[in-house]
Parts: C-alpha cells; structure tokens; sequence
C-alpha cells in the first residue's frame, strides 16, 4: 500500500483534519492517529499500522488516504472526467432569444445588440436540432433548456414560450424528461409568465441583485433616477409564492459590501415555503479590479445562513460538477445561429464554435474539438493535491492558458486550504 498523493491534512479548532481530494472524505485525528500515520508514511510501509492498528489502518483504505501500489491515480481522475464530460444522459442547451437588453450593467462582458432576435428559420432550426437529439441519444434521459442572453423576458412571447412548449411536446412523446431554467434580471417578470413557465417546465430563474437598494440602483436603472431594486424583489417573490425555485446571485464589489446584509431584510418576511424555494450566491464580479478580501465574502455566507436562508457553496467541484461548457452533449445556440461552448465570454463570431444548419445540425468548427481535448495539459495541475476537484477549472481556463503553467489559485496554498477548510465547514453544517 502507498499514500494517496490527493491527501490535504490540515489544523482546525485544534484538532487535525484529514481531507482526501479523490474520495471527497474528511476524518478528524487525535495526536497519537497523527503520529502513527505519520510514521507510516515515514517509512513509506504500512505493514507495521496494519498490525499494531488493524481498525484504523482500515479506516485509511475506506476512505482513501492509502491505496494500492499499483494504482494510478491520475490515470483515475481522467477517467471520472471523461466520465463526467461525456455524460451521454444528459443534453445541455442554452438560448439567446437576443443579445439585447434593458440593463446597461458596468461590468457585463456581453456585447449588446439593439435589435437582435433570434427569427423564425432559426427557432425552426432548433427544433430540428432538438428532434435530431431526441432520434440519435438513445441514453437519453433528460433534455435541459436554459434561457440566457442578453435579457430572454424581452422576447419571452415570441420565441421563449412558443420554443418552450414545442420542446415539451417532442420530449413528453419520446419519454425524456424536460427541464428548463433561466438568467435573468427579472424586471419583466409577471404572473403571466410564471404561469406559462409552471406549466412548461421552466422551473428555475438565476436573478442578480448588485447590492441593496441604493448601491443596486446605480448600477441596475431603468432610466435616470428610477432603480429597479425594489421591482426586481417584488417579482423574485413572486416567482417564490409560484413555487419556482430562485438563485439570487449578488455581485460584490467594494461599494456593495457594507449593505450585503442588508438585502435579508427584504426577505425575512418570507414564511417557511416560500424560503424552502429561494437561495443566494454571493460571489465577487470578477471584472473588479480593485481587490475584495475573500473573508467578507465568507462571513456575509454564514450571515446568510445563520438568518435561515440556503446558500450557495463557494467551493465548486469543477470536476464532478464541471460546467457545461466542458461536456460534450451541450450546445448554446445564439439568435443568429452561431453556436458557442463557453457563455462567459462575448458571443462574436470571434469566439463562435460551430453554427446551427437549416437542416438543424451543428457544423462545428476545429474550436470545438480543441476545447474537448484541453484538459490535462497543465503540469501543475497534474502534480496537485486538489486536482481530483479543481484539475485547473474549466475548459475556457485551459483553453485561454494554452502552453502556459497556470493555477486558479494563483499557486496559492493557503488559497488552496482555505478553499478546503470551507467545504469541512459546509459539510459540517449541511450534515
């Protein structure tokens, strides 16, 4: 037997946590557990534990922190990657109804286009496109839509709801399940369209709040003195008192956090349902240049939770969980029929990786395979404790740090424990 090269120990309420990055396993030592395996590991033998402390040295095995001579463990983490990546289950779509929008947000990356709309040759040819999918994935269990853009609820009517009834069709008569989700601002949101999105499946709406009230309406105004803060609550709670399910991510710069907290007093109001169906995300806006101490972030998570509200872990397993972008059986279809992997990044012809036929194909370009073959490319990352749930972030990352050693940590170990310090916590507490 060997020691895993993905364990991470580390010192917490004076007590030593274990934590192995492949198995997703924490255990909690006492000093003379500590002093045993370390001996161990010493001698490079464990012979000598499994004799004097046959439960523990069990223990070790069960959870992963020593393994067989002979596995490689890298070569075990690619194979959950392509696992993951090539989940053949699952089909991923996103939509750009149009890259218009209602906001003018200082820090959104998306180039807006005035009069752009997705028009009827391209609707038709996503139908197609969804038909070809239900015909050739015969794993196929569920077909997943998300609305994104630009602002989808600007042409909700014309093209949302018409495709979002039309797809439920196609996949209730294939039996495959039919999700469907949105980002939005939410300024349009009216009990018209929650009943159209009930009845269609679309059950999740991502909404972003820069701030409480007044530092949200200088970044987020419908016109010159006129902020959209109270407007954008009022519906989040509508869309709650509908029974759909909320993510309210809050973008955080300097000038939003001293009234981070502040946001939860328009929500307190909120009986137990109601809540059961609402959760917050709070998350730096990354085009920030001025830096945000990480432990602000932190504390106003815990905030939330103390307050009974449900939050979104900051610590993501980008390898279990990696983004759609990464997997093979996910496409997002802008208005004009170009297709595209990644959705953090302008959608120009520029970084187009396929397009949508008239017959509803998607011819794609060498982008695509280029993405697909991206990972494991990085040595740091190959010779890291966490790559079994980081491996260098997503494809975009890979991609954008081609021939370059990079880490998103910033080669940071205490970044690294940090970030593995909150997931015991958040383990702890969601227990």
């Amino acid at each position: 037997m060997k020691v895993s090269r993905y364990n991470f120990f580390f010192e917490y309420d004076q007590q030593t946590i274990g934590f192995n990055s492949f198995t997703r396993e924490y255990i909690i030592l006492d000093p003379m557990l500590v002093a045993m395996y370390e001996a161990s590991v010493k001698k490079a033998d464990f012979t000598e534990l499994d004799e004097v402390h046959p439960t523990f040295y069990n223990f070790l095995i069960e959870k992963g922190f020593i393994v067989n001579d002979d596995l490689d463990e890298i070569e075990q983490v690619k194979n959950i990657v392509n696992q993951v990546d090539n989940n053949d289950t699952l089909f991923e779509l996103h939509i750009n109804p149009t890259m218009n929008c209602n906001f003018k947000c200082w820090y959104c990356y998306e180039t807006h286009i005035k009069d752009s709309k997705m028009d009827e040759d391209t609707k038709l040819n996503t139908l197609r496109f969804v038909s070809a999918i239900l015909e050739q994935m015969p794993n196929l269990k569920e077909l997943s839509i998300s609305w994104f853009g630009g602002e989808p609820l600007l042409y909700f009517k014309k093209v949302v709801a018409p495709l979002l009834e039309k797809v439920k069709t196609l996949c209730t008569d294939k039996g495959v399940m039919f999700t469907s989700s949105m980002t939005t601002n939410a300024l349009l949101i009216n009990q018209e369209i929650a009943d159209q999105a009930k009845s269609n499946n679309l059950s999740f709406f991502q909404i972003t709040l820069d701030g409480h009230r007044e530092r949200h309406d200088k970044v987020r105004f419908i016109s010159e003195g006129k902020g959209s803060y109270d407007a954008i609550v009022s519906n989040i709670k509508l869309l709650l008192k509908n029974q759909l399910t909320v993510l309210v991510r809050i973008n955080c710069s300097p000038e939003t956090l001293p009234g981070l907290n502040d946001i939860l007093t328009d929500f307190e109001e909120l009986n137990e349902t109601d809540r059961s169906y609402l959760s917050f995300d709070i998350h730096k806006v990354w085009q920030e240049l001025e830096n945000i101490d990480d432990q602000d972030l932190r504390d106003a998570r815990w905030y939330y939770r103390e307050k009974g509200f449900k939050v979104d872990t900051a610590s993501h397993d980008t390898v279990l969980g990696s983004c759609y972008g990464d997997h093979r059986n996910h496409a997002t279809i802008n208005y004009n029929g170009e297709v595209f992997k990644c959705t953090a990044r302008d959608f120009t012809t520029n970084n187009s990786e396929g397009i949508l036929s008239d017959d509803g194909k998607i011819l794609w370009n060498p982008k695509y395979e280029k993405r697909m073959s991206s990972k494991f490319k990085n040595k740091p990352c190959l010779e890291c404790k966490i790559m079994p749930i980081c491996n260098g972030g997503c494809s975009q990352q890979a991609i954008e740090h081609e021939g370059i050693d990079y880490c998103v940590y910033d080669f940071d170990e205490d970044k690294k424990k940090q970030m593995v310090i909150e997931r015991f916590l958040e383990a702890i507490v969601y227990a």
